[in-house]
């Protein structure tokens, strides 16, 4: 088990401004790790800072000489921008950060067939999900070897294992994720580096519209996990270097039932559900 790491180093956080993000900021905050924050809202960004300083500057757990330590920097960039990693790796090293964890966490969520999608959203779910993540960890993956110590936390989704009609492309990309993923973990064996995906299901935050009536439904059953939960064992499986964890035991049991559905029955889901799907 990683041990608390009292600032001496960096973990850069994508999709920060928000939801996992912001978490996955606090509780590697929590950890010990100044935060590296990358999103294109700059106001959500204020608001992880504003929110995680406070968590750090009240906690009982930090001894209190080393919460004077703690640094945050937030960097505004696009990552639909085929230079983004690189203008998020040359914004770190002049800032002499040495980054020893990359969460690649930023994610975008829609449901829509593959055809109706716009040429718009295509192109930035397969930018923000598969290119710019992949050039984050080419970026940083090297000085981790160097000094034989990182961890990567790239966030595929339970998506990743199926054909699901309404989420396809959402689906490839992550399947990406997951695929590259295993790749570079095996390319970082005997290295002081590792790889870890985290295969999402259903998390309880704003990335998943749902009327409140819903999501509510959703909870009761257990269908819907909190962010806090899914955050905290993906960092735990990051920590131990485990090569994957899914989190939720209803993502478990209901995985080997979508491997086995017929494409018929995918199909005429698919055409119920067409009418409620988000139009992008």
């Amino acid at each position: 088990m990683k041990t608390f790491n009292e600032f001496r180093t960096y973990a850069l956080v994508t999709g920060a401004a928000s939801g996992m993000g912001r978490i996955y900021s606090l509780q590697l905050a929590q950890r010990g790790y100044n935060i590296i924050m990358v999103d294109i809202n700059a106001a959500g960004l204020q608001e992880t800072e504003r929110m995680v300083k406070a968590e750090i500057e009240a906690s009982t757990e930090i001894p209190s000489d080393r919460k004077g330590a703690f640094r945050m920097i937030p960097i505004v960039q696009d990552l639909s921008v085929s230079d983004a990693a690189e203008k998020i790796f040359a914004a770190t090293e002049t800032a002499g950060c040495v980054v020893e964890v990359l969460v690649n966490n930023a994610g975008v969520m829609y449901c829509q067939g593959i055809a109706e999608t716009s040429e718009r959203m295509l192109n930035i779910i397969m930018m923000v999900h598969m290119y710019t993540p992949l050039m984050l960890c080419r970026k940083y993956v090297i000085g981790m070897k160097e000094r034989r110590c990182g961890y990567i936390l790239n966030i595929s989704s339970l998506a990743a294992w199926m054909i699901w009609p309404g989420i396809g492309m959402y689906g490839h990309t992550k399947r990406f994720v997951r695929n590259y993923s295993r790749e570079l973990r095996i390319e970082c064996q005997k290295t002081g580096v590792s790889v870890t995906n985290a295969y999402f299901g259903a998390v309880d935050t704003p990335l998943i519209p749902l009327k409140d009536s819903l999501r509510k439904l959703a909870r009761a059953l257990a269908v819907m996990i909190r962010p806090e939960t899914a955050v905290r064992r993906a960092l735990g499986a990051t920590f131990h270097r485990r090569k994957g964890t899914m989190p939720g035991l209803l993502n478990k049991i209901f995985l080997p039932f979508i491997l086995i559905m017929p494409d018929c029955l995918l199909g005429w889901i698919y055409r119920k559900a067409k009418p409620y799907l988000m139009k992008v």
